[in-house]
């Protein structure tokens, strides 16, 4: 079984709009759901949450940041890649552009980012944990799968891409292609 399908050739809107209806459900389930249910499950396990100064305002700052960089990287897959996030309608070109520059998966990074900072903000070490589980599980599982996928299709670009441009941690100065 095939995990990650080139997306059919379609004008950019369409891919930007299969993006944002992609990121709606998935959004609605790891991002506001899951952490719903955990605190939860936090509540009835009696397990206490914390309080710290400025907590709100740092965690919607974090939110926020996190929302905005994962805007951006649907919207330049969806433009330069000519697909979308999602494997199974995914980029049909090697996208190093905008925060891809920065750091390989900026999704993910700004998806579980979102969630830790969502976890802060409601002072739950449970919403938190779920966060850094989501990150270890994302680079054992997912990342291999789809480095490899990628290497497949793009070979040698890919391959001084991957090299140039850390997975978690962004570059002080922007890659550009053939770094």
């Amino acid at each position: 079984m095939k995990v990650f399908i080139p997306a059919a050739p379609r004008p950019a809107w369409q891919n930007v709009m299969r993006t944002v209806a992609q990121a709606l459900v998935f959004w609605s389930v790891f991002i506001v759901g899951i952490p719903r249910l955990i605190l939860g499950a936090q509540a009835a396990l009696g397990i206490a949450g914390f309080e710290v100064a400025l907590q709100k305002e740092i965690g919607v700052v974090g939110m926020v940041l996190m929302a905005l960089i994962n805007v951006w990287a649907g919207a330049v897959m969806a433009v330069d890649g000519k697909g979308t996030p999602f494997p199974a309608d995914t980029a049909r070109n090697l996208v190093v552009r905008g925060p891809y520059r920065a750091v390989r998966n900026p999704m993910a990074v700004g998806g579980l980012g979102f969630a830790l900072a969502l976890g802060f903000w409601m002072g739950s070490p449970l919403v938190m944990a779920y966060a850094v589980c989501g990150g270890l599980v994302w680079n054992v599982a997912a990342r291999p799968m789809e480095e490899r996928d990628l290497e497949a299709r793009f070979g040698a670009s890919y391959g001084r891409y991957r090299d140039a441009v850390r997975c978690w941690v962004p570059r002080l100065r922007p890659y550009r292609d053939g770094d």
